[in-house]
């Protein structure tokens, strides 16, 4: 049997469980209670009138992604659906999305609710972020006759590599793309070799997105409790990382005995772990949800909030981008860049290498492969504050010329908006 016949039939077969699962994950924090009937295609607001553009991302730096289109979308006069599955992007949209666009969470890869999605909503075309394609919401699409774009594609050696192992399904998944605007030629390539039809090079959406916001009370809050300590923070950090921060902090401390280090964990339900670790290692910890601000004590400071890196990003000068020092792809450090932090980073950075090189170009971010050298960067460059602030100078620039990535897309969307107005959709 194909597999992807086999794959409908087990959603198929799965449909009946999926509400107690549902159940299960909001117990755990994984997804909103008020709003799992969106999770099965029933939706929570009416259809505006006119042109609807369809966005969908998997979480929240995919989404947030997507914003600079949600703009030029609206602009062009569509009004915009923004859908993901995740509780912290759906909270970030809650406050980022503009007058004329709305979220709600995608639907299940099921038959049953990937259609009653669809014909409550009728996208006139279909705008999807990176890799994020589920094959019986592509199917669904397809017989539809909705355009289906991936925008900022970007797929990972490793899943293009278990994608290539499966040439049926991969064809059938990837050739019902008709427009994959690549983040770069790397990308370009894989999508290609995968069987998507139509491949074009369009940059990276991620430098056009506006820095991430803050509250102007909470920095200043934030700002008078730190004072005039030298502060710096590891950011979207992962298990196994945090202990190699701690050894950091020890070891700058050595010098710099009145060290602030903010800590902000990728999954912020890890604080309260991450702060019993730091306790146990006789570090004065505070946990944001917790303590508020730090205390002139503070040694370790957990900042287990979503919504506030902007916040952390404008009070500190250098930042650590964790999933770097442990195997793990890497993290996005754009935002940090924008807002003229000097950036470090670990040697596992696949998926975003190219990011990476060009910061490095530009001399705005500096590897470290251990501890160790983590502390010798971030001591460097606290106790050289001139230093620090040219990297982040030159960061700031190098995504700037970066840019232009949602105006190479709008341009290549183009015909298909003609396409829909033509056909008085």
């Amino acid at each position: 049997m194909p597999l992807l016949k086999l794959y409908r039939l087990a959603t198929i077969a799965a449909t009946p469980f999926a509400g107690a699962g549902l159940n299960w994950r909001a117990s755990h924090g994984k997804e909103d209670r008020d709003r799992l009937d969106e999770r099965l295609g029933v939706a929570s607001r009416e259809r505006p009138e006119g042109r609807l553009i369809w966005l969908h991302g998997a979480s929240l730096g995919e989404t947030v992604s997507l914003l600079p289109l949600v703009e030029r979308f609206i602009q062009r006069g569509a009004e915009v659906l923004v859908t993901s599955g995740t509780v912290s992007s759906a909270r970030i949209l809650t406050q980022r999305l503009p007058a004329g666009a709305f979220h709600q969470y995608v639907p299940l890869d099921a038959p049953r609710f990937v259609n009653r999605f669809l014909d409550y909503w009728r996208p006139d075309i279909a705008v999807f972020a990176e890799s994020e394609l589920w094959p019986n919401m592509v199917a669904s699409l397809r017989t539809r006759g909705v355009a289906l774009l991936l925008a900022n594609a970007r797929i990972s050696r490793k899943s293009a590599e278990r994608w290539s192992g499966l040439p049926s399904a991969a064809r059938r998944v990837f050739g019902a793309i008709d427009l994959c605007l690549a983040q770069d030629s790397e990308n370009a390539a894989r999508f290609l070799a995968l069987g998507a039809p139509c491949v074009r090079i369009a940059g990276n959406l991620k430098f056009d997105v506006a820095p991430p916001p803050v509250d102007a009370a909470r920095l200043a809050e934030f700002n008078g409790a730190v004072g005039a300590r030298p502060v710096w923070a590891a950011v979207s950090t992962h298990a196994g990382e945090e202990e190699l921060i701690l050894a950091a902090h020890a070891e700058i401390s050595k010098q710099i005995p009145n060290l602030l280090t903010v800590i902000a964990p990728r999954h912020r339900e890890r604080g309260a772990e991450i702060a019993e670790l730091a306790q146990a290692q006789g570090f004065a910890t505070a946990l944001r949800t917790r303590d508020g601000e730090p205390r002139r004590e503070t040694q370790i400071y957990i900042a287990d909030t979503i919504g506030e890196l902007g916040l952390f990003f404008r009070s500190v000068g250098v930042v650590f981008m964790g999933k770097s020092l442990v195997p793990g792809g890497g993290q996005n450090p754009i935002e940090p860049a924008k807002l003229g932090c000097a950036v470090l980073y670990g040697p596992h950075i696949d998926n975003f290498n190219e990011i990476y090189t060009e910061l490095a170009a530009a001399k705005a971010a500096a590897r470290v492969a251990d501890a160790a050298a983590l502390a010798r960067a971030a001591q460097y460059l606290l106790s050289e504050p001139a230093r620090m602030r040219r990297m982040g100078r030159a960061g700031a620039e190098a995504v700037d010329k970066l840019g232009g990535a949602s105006r190479a897309i709008m341009t290549a969307v183009e015909p298909f908006l003609a396409q829909v107005a033509a056909s008085g959709r």
